[in-house]
């Protein structure tokens, strides 16, 4: 895109949001009820290997946890089009360009147990998410209504804590549930709670400092 124009992707970007809304809801509701019709623990949770309705119900949301990473690569291919440059930082190629091994590997090894507390929370904060996306590709209009960015950001970085104190319990406890995965996932949450501070830091405590 070095030499072309960026591309007017508007309507582009308002049906992918809130499709990307409405799958999000899918799959936070599919991770909600199965986990509570299944009785699933938050402390502890071993994956249920079995075929039964219930397990492949939860297996199948994770598998479209999993290809919902695939599709938010358009985001970057978006912010290219659109040469939106400084939205491509290290925090938002790292944590696209990783989130789709790390879920090809939660699928193939561990379809449900305790990860499915991953994709409840992170489909939750992408429902917030991708509505803000949704809304402000709707224009310049709308910004009135998206005081609340800031508020994005923090419910991000609550995710994060809330899954390094999950998986961090885990590994310190007696849990039939792979110790790697577990100490896999808690450096990674650990890598984005600095990652995503250090965006927050920079975006609006810095930036505030410097309007006053």
């Amino acid at each position: 895109m070095k030499h072309k124009e960026p591309v007017n992707l508007k309507a582009v970007l308002i049906v992918y949001n809130f499709a990307m809304v409405g799958l999000s809801i899918y799959m936070f509701h599919e991770f909600l009820v199965t986990s509570w019709l299944e009785n699933y623990s938050y402390l502890c949770q071993p994956v249920d290997y079995s075929p039964s309705p219930l397990g492949m119900r939860m297996a199948s949301v994770c598998w479209w946890f999993f290809f919902s990473k695939v599709i938010e690569l358009s985001d970057t291919v978006f912010f290219i089009l659109r040469k939106k440059n400084s939205q491509l930082t290290f925090l938002h190629v790292y944590h696209h360009g990783t989130m789709i091994f790390n879920w090809w590997a939660g699928v193939k090894f561990v379809a449900g147990g305790q990860s499915f507390f991953i994709g409840l929370l992170n489909t939750f904060v992408h429902i917030v998410m991708y509505s803000y996306y949704g809304l402000a590709a709707l224009g310049p209009h709308m910004q009135k209504y998206l005081w609340w960015k800031r508020y994005l950001t923090s419910l991000q970085l609550v995710q994060f804590v809330l899954l390094t104190i999950h998986t961090g319990y885990n590994l310190f406890t007696e849990c039939d549930f792979p110790d790697s995965m577990n100490a896999v996932v808690f450096a990674y949450c650990i890598s984005l709670i600095i990652l995503f501070s250090n965006f927050y830091y920079r975006s609006y405590i810095t930036r505030k400092s410097k309007m006053s």
